[in-house]
């Protein structure tokens, strides 16, 4: 039999993954865990790529497309970087992964970009989810070794201004998503790493305005991250959308004097995949199964559709209509002070609906630079005790070279 922390890591790695390795079957079931009383959290594959992973951003309550550019951007904007101010710059970061539940879990993030002319920014990072090690078992409990979970993106960003105030950007990369080893979710032992692409579109606008008649920067931003082909860990009929992602956003940066900034950040997010359809049941809970053998939706739309009509029509796809839409939007607030850019104090605020997943928890962070050399970490604060989330760390180096 499975120790208990075995027991706690898989169950850990299944919340973590919403289940996106179980069969089509479970997935479309009526009353699946989460679900009930109008609770339909979206599914998908590699939530990873949405997970913030810079601790400045992370510690403005995950807000990040408006803010100002630095070398975590590809995450966050991809048309942000056109307007770096450095000639090259580079960012690596770590944060201990439900750090409360499991001991060796971790996401790191390394970035870099170069700029190629006054115009045009060149940006690659690399993410890797590191699971920990899981115990494997036979149906009778009998070991039959050990596997490493893991998930790994690699991308490369090209961003370019269209005016002084205004530039787009684009980003692609390559996803290995490896969480069963050679398990299937239907035991028959023919699963394998997951693999697919994503693109993300972005833009981005930076202009000068007086705010309390003092010099002030305004910025918005919008960024769909994560297009891209549906990933499956063992065939075509088993395949989860990638978590694309709709991120808008602004930002204000003030001169209090001198020496001292202070920046406001508010984005807005919302997951462009499918809503979990209501399916309809006999009195004693069964699925009810059309005649080409697909259960019989109740409310909602059928999320199996292609890539362009999931993506646009996950406006318009709850269930329960417009209200459970607007369920789906989630909320980030943050406030920067930096004093003479050489230390910053960072808090936050991020929202999701309690039926979407619930996650609502308070950031806070410091930074250093030191000439060339920047240092940033954050600390997360859920609103409910004991949630899993619960002191999450996050820390990043960054060093940048000037023009």
């Amino acid at each position: 039999m499975k120790k208990s922390s075995d027991y706690l890591k898989a169950l850990t790695f299944l919340t973590a993954f919403t289940f996106t390795a179980l069969s089509a079957e479970a997935q479309n079931s009526v009353r699946v865990s989460g679900q009930d009383q109008g609770r339909r959290v979206i599914i998908t594959a590699v939530p990873f790529l949405n997970f913030a992973p810079d601790s400045r951003h992370s510690a403005m309550g995950d807000a990040g497309v408006a803010t100002t550019p630095d070398a975590n951007s590809i995450h966050w904007n991809a048309a942000k970087l056109a307007f770096a101010e450095d000639e090259m710059g580079f960012a690596l970061s770590y944060s201990p992964w439900l750090g409360k539940l499991v001991p060796d879990m971790s996401l790191s993030y390394l970035t870099g970009y170069m700029r190629i002319d006054e115009m045009s920014t060149l940006g690659v990072d690399l993410r890797y989810f590191n699971m920990g090690d899981i115990q494997l078992t036979n149906g009778q409990g009998q070991s039959i070794g050990q596997f490493n979970p893991r998930d790994i993106a690699i991308g490369t960003n090209y961003s370019r201004k269209l005016s002084e105030t205004l530039s787009l950007g684009i980003s692609a990369r390559f996803i290995h998503s490896n969480i069963a080893g050679n398990i299937s979710s239907n035991g028959s032992g023919d699963s394998k790493p997951g693999v697919s692409v994503g693109v993300d579109v972005g833009v981005y606008q930076r202009k000068e305005v007086l705010f309390s008649n003092k010099e002030a920067y305004w910025s918005w931003g919008a960024n769909i991250s994560n297009i891209g082909p549906k990933l499956t860990y063992n065939n075509p009929d088993d395949a989860d959308y990638l978590p694309t992602n709709l991120r808008i956003g602004t930002a204000l940066e003030t001169a209090l004097d001198e020496n001292n900034n202070l920046t406001f950040a508010l984005d807005f997010n919302k997951l462009m995949v499918p809503t979990p359809p209501i399916y309809a049941t006999n009195e004693d809970g069964s699925l009810i199964i059309d005649a080409n053998g697909n259960p019989e939706i109740e409310q909602g739309k059928d999320p199996d559709r292609p890539l362009l009509s999931a993506m646009f029509g996950s406006f318009a796809d709850a269930p329960d209509g417009f209200s459970e839409e607007m369920q789906e939007l989630m909320i980030s607030f943050g406030v920067e002070y930096e004093y003479a850019e050489k230390f910053a104090l960072r808090t936050g605020y991020f929202y999701e609906n309690k039926h979407k997943g619930g996650r609502q928890y308070f950031t806070m962070g410091v930074g250093f630079d030191l000439k060339r050399l920047g240092f940033d970490f954050s600390y997360l604060v859920p609103q409910k005790q004991n949630h899993p989330l619960a002191e999450t760390l996050r820390f990043s180096l960054a060093y940048n070279i000037p023009k």
